[in-house]
C-alpha cells in the first residue's frame, strides 16, 4: 500500500506561494543549498511517483524536463506523474497518468496499489481535498525563516482544522526546517 505524502515550502506564516509573478517570487532562492536539497531529496525517499494538480503539472512541465542532470531533476523526471485533470489526453511530460471522474475513488484505488510514495508538492487545491478525504498519511513541511505576510496559504480559511503528530525534524545550513508530521485526522475540540 501507498502512502501519500505532501511536501510544502512555507514561510513561518503559512504562505507557500513563490511563483514568479507573486512580488518575492524568489524568496526560497537564497535559502537553498547542496546540503539542504540532499536532505529534501533523502526526505522524499529513494523512489517516489508525484500527485499533481493539473496546474502544479503545468508548471513543473515548464522547468523539469530541461533542468539538467542532478538528482532531484532526475528523481522528478522519471517518477511516474499522476495528474488531476479533465484533459488528461494534452498530457505530454512522463511517464504519466491522467486521473478524472471520481478523483477521490481514483486515488483510494490508487492507494492501495503496490509502488512507491506519492509525493504532493503545490497542488494546493488537491492538498485541501486529499486532507478531508483521510487520504493523507504525512505532511512536510519545509519551514523558511522568512515572514512574508500575504500570498497563498497552505489551507483556505474555510478548511476544517487538522491534527498532526510530530515525527521529526532535520535543519538545512541556511535555517530552513524540514519537519515531517502524522496526518492523525480532523481536530476535536
Amino acid at each position: 500500500m501507498r502512502k501519500i505524502r505532501i511536501f510544502e515550502h512555507i514561510s513561518l506564516d503559512g504562505v507557500i506561494e513563490h511563483d514568479k509573478n507573486y512580488t518575492y517570487g524568489g524568496w526560497t532562492g537564497p535559502y537553498r543549498t547542496p546540503a539542504g536539497m540532499g536532505m529534501l531529496l533523502e526526505s522524499y525517499g529513494t523512489g517516489f511517483d508525484m500527485l499533481l494538480g493539473r496546474n502544479t503539472y503545468d508548471e513543473f512541465l515548464g522547468y523539469w524536463p530541461n533542468a539538467g542532470d542532478f538528482p532531484m531533476s532526475n528523481a522528478i523526471n522519471t517518477a511516474t506523474k499522476f495528474v488531476i485533470t479533465h484533459r488528461p489526453e494534452s498530457l505530454e511530460w512522463g511517464p504519466v497518468k491522467g486521473i478524472s471522474g471520481n478523483v477521490i475513488e481514483e486515488l483510494r484505488n490508487l492507494k492501495s496499489t503496490d509502488g512507491p510514495d506519492l509525493v504532493i508538492c503545490g497542488s494546493i487545491s488537491l492538498t485541501s481535498v486529499l486532507l478531508d478525504a483521510g487520504l493523507v498519511d504525512e505532511v512536510v513541511l519545509i519551514v523558511y525563516p522568512v515572514l512574508l505576510g500575504k500570498g497563498k496559504r497552505i489551507l483556505s480559511d474555510s478548511y476544517d482544522a487538522r491534527a498532526l503528530e510530530f515525527v521529526s525534524t532535520k535543519t538545512t545550513p541556511t535555517g530552513v526546517l524540514l519537519n515531517t508530521y502524522r496526518h492523525l485526522g480532523a481536530l476535536q475540540s
